[in-house]
């Protein structure tokens, strides 16, 4: 099992995005980087995570590895549409590794519709046995965080056989860098493909219609600039172009349960993602 002494031990040429003295996020390396968001390391405590700690929506699957009293586990949680609790088993696990997918990068990994795990958690072995067998061998024999990054990537770039169309990765480029406020009209005439078809991808290889994941990113980006000390919410409408306070917070309220204001208070009960949009 990984020794945490090694999170401050990690090779020089990996990119970490943030370390402290119980985690590191961390980017993959280049051969990933179009199917996975980051790599996560932690030894949590019930000092750092609270039991109403959140994940909130981000529209991508991911994977998570974690000793829980001495027996490993690995659960898949599908393309998030709506917040999910974690704390309470996250705070009680002696050490946990997270793989955070980019948008309909776990489909390149496993044939299937991905509908079919929109908003659930299920056990991975019932997804995929033999990657979910790899993994769990890799999680349970790796020392230091370079081993274990090094045998999942390595396992990873073995298991890539199924890339999604090149359309797709157009229309989702297109929504992530305008921020989510593309129309499905403008985001179909930008890719050169009808409504229909796009959404057809998006919900075969993303779980959801283009409409949705265009809202989970603008709503991604607005907590972004919630977690920047001194933005208004006025100032966060109008930079992702919604009508008015009102809009935001219904919009706000629809994705993520509360509103942006509560969101505001108790931001340390939230995760989310750091580094996908």
């Amino acid at each position: 099992m990984i020794d945490k002494s090694s999170l401050q031990h990690i090779n020089e040429n990996r990119e970490i995005l943030i370390r402290e003295d119980n985690f590191a996020y961390m980017l993959p390396c280049g051969q990933l980087r179009n199917l996975i968001s980051n790599f996560t390391v932690t030894f949590p405590d019930r000092q750092a995570i609270s039991d109403a700690y959140t994940v909130m929506p981000h529209g991508s699957v991911t994977l998570v590895l974690f000793d829980y009293h001495t027996e490993l586990h690995s659960f898949i949680f599908g393309p998030a549409t709506k917040p999910v609790r974690v704390g309470d088993i996250a705070n009680r696990c002696d050490v946990i590794f997270i793989i955070e997918f980019q948008p309909a990068g776990f489909s390149t990994f496993k044939k299937m519709n991905q509908n079919e795990l929109t908003d659930k958690i299920v056990p991975f072995s019932e997804v995929d046995c033999s990657l979910d067998k790899a993994m769990m061998d890799i999680f349970r024999t790796s020392v230091t965080v370079d081993e274990l990054l090094c045998g999942m990537e390595e396992k990873l770039i073995q298991s890539v056989r199924f890339p999604y169309p090149e359309e797709l990765a157009h229309a989702i480029g297109d929504i992530i860098r305008m921020e989510g406020i593309l129309t499905s009209i403008e985001i179909s005439d930008k890719a050169y493909y009808s409504p229909r078809h796009l959404n057809r991808l998006f919900n075969l290889y993303l779980g959801m219609s283009m409409k949705s994941f265009s809202r989970l990113v603008r709503i991604n980006r607005s907590i972004r600039l919630l977690n920047e000390k001194g933005n208004p919410l006025a100032f966060i409408c109008e930079k992702l172009h919604y009508y008015d306070v009102s809009h935001f917070v219904k919009d706000f309220r629809l994705v993520c349960g509360i509103t942006p204001q509560v969101y505001r208070s108790n931001m340390s009960d939230f995760y989310s993602e750091i580094a996908k949009y």
